[in-house]
């Protein structure tokens, strides 16, 4: 019984020093200073920059400005923002609608499904056609100019 005991305790360790060893090599897979997160790497960048510039930055990094695909993926990224940050402050993403007013895309080609617009959406003011986050109180979407200067995220697949 004794032995038996010891071999199913030396299956569960080897067994949880394998998911460990797993999950390490998923964290690893992201370049330093960047963050894993369902498949992707993000990175905060301080440095405020245009839209433009930012995701010109992001390229250079081999990813482009962060989508976000869920409730999920947004929560984590505000709380990448305000680690690296110590606050909140309204920060670049990849959605424009630059091409086509009204038809929002992400720079890295996924779909648009998910959005947490401030009010009812997008308000498009004197042809605002950039997606910043955490804007006002509520840290929600806004759109604005492009030529505005902030912090942004920038995201790669693993």
């Amino acid at each position: 019984m004794v032995t038996l005991n010891v071999l199913m305790f030396l299956c569960a360790l080897t067994a949880l020093s394998q998911a460990a060893a797993t999950n390490d090599l998923l964290r690893s897979s992201c370049p330093a200073g960047w963050s894993h997160f369902n498949h992707r790497c993000f990175i905060y960048i301080p440095r405020n920059m245009t839209w433009a510039t930012a995701q010109r930055n992001c390229v250079s990094l081999q990813a482009t400005l962060a989508s976000i695909q869920n409730f999920q993926e947004y929560h984590f990224i505000q709380r990448l923002i305000t680690t690296a940050s110590h606050g909140s402050p309204e920060t670049w993403i990849g959605g424009s609608d630059a091409e086509e007013e009204g038809v929002w895309l992400w720079s890295d080609g996924s779909p648009f499904h998910y959005s947490n617009w401030c009010g009812s959406g997008p308000d498009n003011y004197k042809y605002q056609h950039c997606l910043q986050m955490n804007y006002g109180e509520s840290k929600c979407w806004d759109d604005i100019w492009c030529d505005q200067y902030r912090p942004s995220v920038c995201a790669k697949n693993i």
